[in-house]
């Protein structure tokens, strides 16, 4: 095979690893170990999956009586305590034009969602308004919150409720420690990690203009006006959103795998799945943060009037609260205790895959038991009903902390 040619098998199979399918597809090769007892990591336990099935179904109904769940995204986060704090800022700022609305949203679900990644145990955050004291994800959120209704993220100061890469450039460690209120006490994991992703994001945002661009000047809300210009008929497929995210958002990821000179981002190797031949055919992807970021843009697309369709076609989120619920359910037993681990150990891969495997195995049961169709609870809706919180409930309910079973050292940009 000519250099030529291997470079376009590469750059081919940098593509395939960078869609919704391949998670699934790599994610299942990897369960396929466990499940046959190959794993030097965990065993499956399918009898387990009935009752996890139970306890989602039962959450759900608690938390949500009508059923009438929504998207599991970021701004379900901002809604800590029962506030709808974005809809009192978008009618402070009163939004000139769905179109506007739209970006700004979108701008705060960008920058929040990259801002989200693992904040650690001992990390709390307190709401200056309300007094609300959160932690872990919700903590993250409102802090990201407030310093975009702080005008943190935007470099046009008659227009604070907005995220521009002039300003995300600029931004400064002790600024962002602020306002996450970091100290000594209070220690947040990966605080450079997110700074970075901060400074590449106004790197990628400058360097497509078809993507972010269109109708402002750089700014990550602009993949709405992109997406809305290639929607068909008022809709937008969801694995569309993915692309478009996965392609803008690539470069800002720290170095880790590339293919054909591709960063493939959130995508780890596992040799056991390779062929020995194909390029890439060891490599396992994720792209958790991606994922979720592309559901949090469904809300903003339908402020512009943007209908979203295929949302099952995203996998769901391999992250440590579905994980969690998996191990702690008892369905994925692990053979070992393990220390801290890097998200790239082979242990870590496996629990990531077999997260991804076994929300697609769970979801019909969970339907089922709510007597639902997959039209009426998409998976989205069901992480959010769902299997997120019962993985943090399982966690409360066996660890004083409510720290995840499996601990991952986190450098900020992963999950």
């Amino acid at each position: 095979m000519t250099s030529e040619a291997a470079l376009e098998d590469e750059a081919a199979a940098a593509r395939e690893l960078l869609t919704a399918a391949a998670v699934r597809t790599r994610s299942a090769a990897v369960f396929a170990r466990i499940a046959d007892g190959a794993s030097e990591h965990f065993t499956y336990a399918p009898q387990a999956l009935a009752g996890i099935a139970d306890r989602v179904a039962s959450l759900t109904r608690e938390r949500h009586f009508d059923l009438a769940v929504p998207l599991h995204s970021r701004f379900r986060h901002f809604e800590a305590g029962g506030i709808d704090r974005v809809g009192s800022l978008a009618a402070a700022r009163g939004w000139t034009t769905p179109e506007a609305a739209a970006r700004g949203l979108a701008d705060l679900a960008v920058v929040s969602v990259l801002l989200d990644a693992g904040a650690g145990p001992r990390w709390r955050y307190t709401e200056a308004a309300t007094g609300t004291e959160a932690v872990r994800s919700e903590g993250l959120a409102l802090a990201s919150l407030s310093m975009f209704a702080g005008g943190a993220f935007s470099a046009v100061p008659a227009d604070p409720l907005r995220v521009d890469a002039a300003a995300l450039a600029t931004l400064g460690a002790d600024e962002l420690a602020a306002g996450f209120q970091v100290s000594a006490d209070n220690p947040l994991e990966g605080v450079e990690g997110r700074l970075g992703l901060l400074a590449a994001l106004a790197d990628a945002v400058r360097s497509a203009p078809d993507l972010f661009t269109q109708e402002d000047d750089p700014r990550p809300g602009g993949i709405i006006d992109a997406l809305a210009a290639d929607a068909e008929n008022g809709t937008v497929q969801a694995e569309a959103i993915l692309e478009a995210v996965l392609e803008g958002l690539g470069p800002i990821w720290p170095s880790r795998l590339t293919l054909a000179g591709v960063p493939l981002g959130d995508a780890w190797p596992y040799p056991p799945i390779g062929d020995g031949r194909a390029p890439g055919s060891d490599v396992v992807p994720f792209h958790k943060l991606s994922l979720w970021l592309s559901l949090s843009l469904v809300e903003p697309l339908g402020v512009r009037g943007i209908a979203v369709a295929g949302l099952d076609a995203l996998p769901g989120l391999a992250e440590y609260r579905n994980g969690g619920l998996f191990v702690d359910g008892g369905a994925l037993v692990q053979r070992h205790e393990a220390p801290p681990l890097d998200v790239g150990h082979p242990m870590i891969v496996e629990w990531r895959a077999a997260t991804v495997t076994l929300l697609d195995r769970l979801a019909p049961l969970v339907r089922e038991g709510l007597g639902v169709s997959a039209d009426d609870l998409p998976l989205a809706a069901i992480l959010e009903g769902g299997t997120w919180a019962a993985g943090r409930r399982l966690a409360a309910e066996r660890r004083a902390d409510a720290s995840p079973p499996i601990a991952i050292v986190s450098d900020g940009t992963v999950f």
